[in-house]
């Protein structure tokens, strides 16, 4: 029984610019209620965080953290900053677009104000100079003091936020999918765009000691990808875009149990054929050897002529124009010298940039002789645009003296256009019926997916694989565990949980206990679980850390804090980093300089 087929159409879906809500009352009354912004390096969310049933519990903002500044037209027009789903779509701006990102952490704080803008705008939040709610942000594992001092000053300095409060957003999403009371222990794998991460929680809180991070995640994979499609396809390189990619990542790909026994069963041709996934580029009908009538053809070439003519006949008007205000000049001075101005003379000479009079007749002969010229190729031109110039027999060229005469500037733009006419040369008619394709044109330009579907998301375990000198998740994993005690490593490993857009492969959690079971004791027990929604749990469990502390003090930077204590500060919660301080060395006293200072003032030659 033959296999069905498994052609797939790319969506290349567009993004719809997201519009301007209105809030509504329960967010500003009776106080302003919390805003979520989940700040990832691929997609940033925001939503508020209101018990009232009418505010909805879910981001009403999701777009990626993109932004691109076009350089402005020509004419005046000032350039156009485009954020988010405004785009349309990322690959016509690919060379123009920016993240405010380096791996995952903000450092560029120009574009990040402008994705804050966007999130402030769109969401309708309606306060005169200052956002007065306050603001729950996620930020990267292990995040520099200088960035978040950075994002501090931005928020409190540029907004006036009344509060702040940072978390990470793999313990969001740990924190939502909690099963059990809290606190409680696990080993989080958080797979992102740019990084995953390896974090060990004992007793609800992050040990940032033995945190490890592999700066793999799915921007290298869907590069992969993209460079093992375009060697497979060269004839496709163009259509080969990482925004497709991207898609088919999410769609089409699966993480293997056995990454070698998996490459063992795709040498199978009847494996092959039952699981391959073939993505249909978009292409035209339209042969190349498309029979056009003749005259249609001809009628297409008189047309580019007479364009041709027409624009070679404003040219010459042009230049006329121009030919004749410089002779009238040159006149005019000669005229001064005929009425014995000389002083006016050897002025207008010096600004002609002329030594003599000898001279300035050469430049009006000259030019007097330009100006009839290109009247008389006007008026030949005015005469030739009555004929038809296109004569229907190529090979007998027209050797009438007229049609010799028109200017060497229309052969020459002729020439220009003649790759256009290559394919147009008149030939022996077929009957439609008579061209057949030499192949099936839409198999040409489809995409075969084998081993690709495996190979780019496999470099999470095996990083070698793109050329990079990092362990993967499982040794990764196996360090970590390995710094603990046994007793603790038993705790750990009972709540393996997997979070973060990378981590929804086919077949990941399986890779995962597969893995454990290796490394792990004989008849030792583990669980692994994924994430109810690896997407969005960061922002739902920042949600909910905020309905919860609302009105505590727990967790939240004021605007005091932060003028006392600078904007790298940081206060501890369950979902947060953890706050280590800069340690300046303190300066020696130079209390002892001063005696020696003094008696040396009294004898200059001990100084010396």
């Amino acid at each position: 029984m033959a296999a069905p087929t498994r052609v797939f159409a790319f969506r290349d879906a567009r993004w719809a610019p997201d519009p301007v809500l209105e809030p509504s009352a329960a967010v500003r009354s009776p106080q302003p209620v919390p805003l979520v912004i989940d700040n990832g390096s691929f997609q940033t969310r925001a939503g508020w965080a209101c018990p009232d049933p009418s505010v909805p519990a879910e981001p009403l903002l999701r777009f990626r953290s993109l932004a691109a500044r076009s350089r402005g037209a020509r004419g005046g027009a000032g350039a156009e900053t485009q954020v988010g789903n405004d785009l349309g779509s990322p690959e016509p701006l690919r060379w123009l677009l920016r993240s405010p990102f380096d791996r995952n952490v903000p450092v560029q704080l120009e574009l990040q104000e402008l994705l804050l803008d966007h999130v402030f705008q769109r969401l309708g939040v309606s306060s005169q100079g200052c956002v007065d709610h306050p603001i729950v942000l996620t930020e990267a594992v292990c995040n520099p003091l200088y960035s978040r001092q950075m994002m501090s000053e931005l928020l409190f300095e540029c907004y006036q936020v009344p509060k702040v409060s940072y978390g990470v957003d793999s313990l969001y999403s740990f924190y939502h999918n909690r099963r059990q009371n809290w606190p409680c222990s696990g080993l989080v794998i958080s797979s992102g765009y740019q990084c995953t991460h390896i974090l060990p929680v004992l007793e609800g809180r992050l040990d940032a000691k033995n945190c490890k991070r592999i700066n793999l995640g799915g921007c290298q994979a869907a590069v992969y990808l993209q460079r093992l499609l375009q060697l497979k396809y060269p004839g496709h390189f163009a259509a080969i875009t990482l925004s497709r990619m991207e898609e088919i990542l999410h769609e089409h790909s699966y993480i293997a149990q056995d990454y070698i026994e998996e490459l063992q069963k795709w040498r199978c041709p009847e494996y092959y054929e039952d699981n391959v996934h073939k993505m249909q580029l978009p292409f035209s009908n339209k042969l190349l050897g498309s029979t056009v009538a003749s005259e249609e053809k001809q009628e297409k070439r008189q047309q580019q002529l007479r364009r041709l003519q027409e624009l070679n006949a404003r040219r010459r008007e042009e230049k006329l124009q121009l030919d004749q205000e410089r002779l009238d000049r040159l006149l005019y001075v000669q005229e001064l010298l005929e009425d014995g101005q000389m002083d006016q003379f050897h002025k207008a000479l010096v600004e002609l940039n002329m030594d003599s009079a000898e001279e300035l007749q050469s430049y009006i002969n000259k030019l007097s002789l330009s100006v009839e010229q290109t009247k008389q190729k006007i008026l030949q031109s005015e005469v030739n645009i009555e004929v038809d110039v296109v004569d229907s027999k190529p090979e007998t060229p027209d050797l009438d003296p007229l049609g010799s005469e028109q200017s060497l500037e229309d052969v020459e733009s002729i020439n220009e256009f003649e790759p256009l006419f290559a394919e147009e040369q008149p030939e022996v008619e077929k009957p439609v019926a008579a061209v057949q394709p030499v192949f099936n044109l839409a198999e040409y330009h489809q995409l075969f997916l084998g081993t690709e579907r495996i190979r780019a998301p496999e470099i999470v375990f095996q990083p070698s694989l793109i050329g990079e000198d990092q362990a993967g998740i499982a040794e990764t994993m196996q360090y970590v565990l390995e710094r603990y005690s046994k007793e603790q490593q038993a705790i750990l490993v009972q709540n393996v949980f997997l979070t973060g857009g990378n981590t929804m492969y086919p077949g990941l959690k399986a890779r995962i206990q597969k893995e454990l079971l290796e490394m792990r004791p004989f008849q030792s027990s583990f669980q692994v679980s994924l994430a109810s929604s690896p997407v969005l749990d960061a922002w739902y469990g920042a949600r909910d850390w905020a309905v919860e502390h609302m009105n505590r003090e727990e967790g939240w930077i004021s605007r005091k804090d932060y003028e006392e204590k600078g904007g790298e500060y940081l206060k501890e919660h369950c979902a947060s980093n953890v706050y280590v301080p800069i340690r300046l060395p303190k300066q020696a006293p130079r209390a002892a300089e001063a005696p020696g200072r003094a008696s040396g003032t009294g004898n200059p030659g001990e100084q010396a």
